[in-house]
């Protein structure tokens, strides 16, 4: 491997508020557990930053009755793989020793987002600048081929 793009990682711990949004986590999974997917949606959407009342394309729970699919899914995503998603602590200095070069990326439009300060706090613990790509944390599904392209140009780089 020579290049490896973290694109919006949600590296909590490397926030001063890394407890409070861990606890924030927690309540989201234990939303899922008592409420359901449509209220973990919810407050996942909201903790993340996205503007959940005028932003149509934030990513969310599917439209109508949810498939026997989108259930499962969304039972995996809270249950399964949230919690360690976001407890992963990155070895910085495995990072930073190489032999890969990491990039950290960075939607165009997520400046409010969470995952736009755990991929600033990465980029200044790797001393790297970060790279801007197209839309915000979902923008290879937004504009794949415009994320396409400058992903290639990171990876030439």
């Amino acid at each position: 491997m020579r290049t490896l793009v973290a694109h919006e990682p949600p590296v909590l711990d490397l926030l001063p508020d890394a407890a409070e949004r861990h606890a924030a986590t927690e309540d989201i999974i234990q939303t899922f557990h008592r409420d359901g997917m449509g209220a973990a949606f919810a407050k996942f959407m909201a903790t993340a930053g996205f503007d959940v009342d005028g932003d149509e394309g934030a990513p969310g729970p599917p439209q109508g009755e949810p498939s026997a699919r989108d259930v499962a899914d969304a039972g995996r995503f809270f249950a399964h793989e949230l919690r360690g998603t976001t407890r992963y602590v990155p070895d910085i200095a495995a990072l930073t020793a190489g032999p890969a070069r990491v990039v950290v990326g960075i939607g165009a439009t997520s400046g409010g987002l969470l995952t736009y300060r755990t991929s600033a706090a990465l980029a200044e613990s790797l001393g790297t600048p970060m790279a801007e790509f197209p839309g915000d944390h979902g923008g290879f599904m937004g504009q794949p081929e415009e994320f396409a392209e400058v992903l290639r140009k990171v990876l030439a780089g």
